[in-house]
């Protein structure tokens, strides 16, 4: 016994430290590969695995373990110190930054919440139209904000009606017992008032009768008789039938689910859709424009860094690619979450007519209404925020449209400006525009004269501060994605993807289509248990070298895989938002893998479907382009 007890404690102990074991072990196990084989490649594919397996495992941060290469491809000679640090800040990271100032005067004034209880408004409360209300609006704040924030703002308004729609069921159980309860209680005053009347009338009558009778004989033979005595009088029929127990059928009461938080299984159902239905919408919401998502982030640097000359991914570009994708798998989404959680009854779930609103419903509307009335009218900082978050958009999507020339061409010199420069030039003036109008301002601040109110009433305050920006910062992304920079940037230099291309030569045989799919699943699998930006930075450089031994257009694997690689819908610990929603305890892990699955499964076929129809024109799919074939002689040499 206490050889066990020993043991197990030994267990104990060793997976409590698993994690350190783990990053003290793999370096040192896989150390004989650049010792055996000195050369720049095998050194890169050490630093590779190594790097790769911390982000799998999280064993560390994933910021902590992006910063591996910085300090390993200098001490194998692969990269120096100083292009190894340029690595780490790229265009996408000013892109980023611009678009946190954004998001941060977005959040601080309400504009999204004002935003998604309009949507939520419009559609109405039926459980179908609910979610779909619910989803619309998060998609397209997920379309600028990040898919976690996203998440962590809208989860909590559908928190709050859906706790509406519980106590809503709770008072509805109530009255429904209670009115059954009186209507028992009424029927049986009035039935036992009747009888008590009658049973007063029949006894009224016997005593007139006997009355009458001893009188008569009282009369005839001088003799007094008592009433009641009497054969004739001891029966009380007077031409009334027996009173019977009548059985009235009554509605049998909904009985309360004492095991559980929810009125009824149909409501605990409404709760799981509604709630999964934010996290998918998130996820593709992020699909839609290339500062959506931090992958699509990844995708768009190291694709530009790889492929210089390919002047084919912009803001525009993957937007008009990616709309479609999105709204296909939206309308899809919601059939299966409704079809798997609601039933197959469209009809009931949405309708439209007000008729049809039950009681719950319209108290939910009215929830959803109060929580906008709060907001008050629109106000000046919102007005700016919305300005200029429509034309940070129209200038992204006018700079280079590709059909017509942008407004890039007005400049003499080209290739100078990106959609960073747009994006910081925005964020930049956020911090500077007062975020109060100056002339009522001014008045009102001058007849006030509290001085611990001076930096609330200060007519000049910005709209946003350092902190407001600091707070949303994902600081740990941008690590991240340098990471990822380095990593491509080392098995570049050290011909480490060269070597990788011809050792998948034999995929030669197999079509463009195939080898799509079949890095879509492969992708969307491991991001299951693996971080979206952490398997994307992984496998772009593998399926980049892959297409170019095929003579494949990079495009044609690397879109589909940044799109699969946001599919990890099927675990808590897939995504920050499937965490977020998991937290609030209205599903379960089961519920997650089920609805999920499906749609991990309607993503890849939407994203299979786009790259082989119109993907093909946009982005000229079915040739090897020019800039693939400098890029595939420039590193054979």
């Amino acid at each position: 016994m206490r050889l066990e007890g020993a043991r197990m404690d030994l267990i104990k102990k060793i997976w409590t430290a698993r994690k350190l074991i783990l990053v003290v072990m793999i370096p040192l196990s896989l150390l004989p590969l650049p010792l055996i084989h000195p050369c720049s490649e095998s050194s890169c594919a050490y630093v590779l695995i190594v790097t790769a397996i911390y982000w799998v495992s999280e064993a560390v941060p994933l910021g902590a373990a992006a910063l591996v290469p910085a300090f390993l491809y200098p001490m194998f000679g692969v990269l120096k110190s100083s292009e190894v640090a340029s690595e780490y800040f790229k265009d996408t990271t000013l892109l980023l930054m611009g678009v946190i100032c954004l998001a941060a005067s977005i959040e601080k004034w309400n504009l999204h919440k004002r935003i998604a209880l309009r949507m939520v408004m419009i559609a109405g409360a039926k459980p179908g139209m609910l979610v779909l209300g619910f989803m619309c609006c998060t998609v397209f704040l997920s379309m600028w904000l990040s898919n976690t924030s996203t998440t962590a703002m809208v989860m909590p308004i559908a928190d709050a009606v859906l706790q509406q729609l519980i106590c809503t069921g709770m008072a509805d159980y109530l009255d429904d017992s209670g009115t059954i309860d009186t209507q028992d209680e009424e029927s049986g005053k009035e039935e036992n008032q009747k009888s008590s009347n009658n049973h007063l009338q029949l006894l009224d009558r016997k005593d007139n009768e006997k009355h009458e009778v001893c009188m008569l004989s009282e009369e005839l033979n001088g003799l007094t008789l008592r009433p009641g005595f009497g054969p004739e009088f001891s029966k009380e029929s007077n031409g009334y039938l027996p009173e019977a127990p009548i059985s009235v059928p009554v509605p049998k009461k909904p009985k309360i689910r004492r095991d559980s938080l929810y009125p009824t299984k149909r409501d605990h159902l409404i709760c799981k859709c509604l709630t999964l239905s934010i996290t998918y919408a998130a996820t593709i919401g992020g699909l839609i424009t290339i500062t959506g998502t931090s992958t699509n982030l990844i995708f768009a640097e190291q694709f530009n860094n790889r492929y210089p000359e390919a002047k084919v991914i912009n803001f525009g570009t993957w937007f008009i690619f990616s709309l479609p994708i999105a709204l296909i798998m939206l309308i899809l989404t919601w059939i299966w979450l409704h079809i798997l959680f609601l039933g197959c009854n469209f009809r009931e779930t949405c309708s439209l007519s007000k008729k049809r609103k039950t009681r719950r419903e319209i108290l939910s509307e009215k929830r959803i209404h109060e929580e906008y009335q709060k907001l008050g009218p629109i106000s000046y900082p919102e007005v700016v925020t919305a300005i200029f978050f429509v034309l940070m958009t129209v200038l992204w999507f006018t700079r280079e449209p590709g059909f017509v020339p942008g407004w890039t061409s007005l400049f003499e010199k080209k290739g100078y400006r990106t959609d960073a420069t747009v994006s910081v030039l925005l964020g930049f003036l956020l911090f500077l525009i007062p975020a109060r109008k100056p002339w009522p301002s001014a008045f009102s601040s001058g007849s006030k004269g509290d001085d611990d109110d001076e930096e609330e009433e200060d007519p000049l305050a910005p709209m946003i501060t350092w902190k407001d920006f600091q707070r949303l910062m994902p600081w740990e992304i941008v690590i991240l994605v340098g990471g990822g920079y380095a990593l491509a940037a080392g098995c570049k230099v050290s011909g480490l993807s060269m070597w990788i291309g011809r050792q998948l030569e034999p995929m030669s045989g197999l079509p463009p289509w195939a080898v799509t799919l079949l890095a879509c699943l492969l992708v969307s699998a491991v991001t299951e248990f693996a971080s979206n930006p952490a398997t994307l930075t992984v496998f772009l450089p593998i399926l980049s070298a892959l297409s170019e031994t095929l003579h494949m257009n990079p495009l044609h694997t690397l879109i589909p895989a940044t799109m699969c690689v946001s599919f990890g819908v099927m675990l808590p610990v897939g995504n920050p938002p499937n965490a977020i929603v998991f937290s609030y305890g209205h599903v379960k892990i089961s519920d997650m893998v089920k609805a999920g699955f499906g749609v991990n499964l309607i993503g890849v076929f939407v994203v299979m479907l786009a790259i082989m129809t119109w993907g093909e024109p946009l982005f000229h799919l079915s040739e090897f382009p020019t800039w693939a074939v400098m890029r595939n002689v420039t590193g054979s040499l």
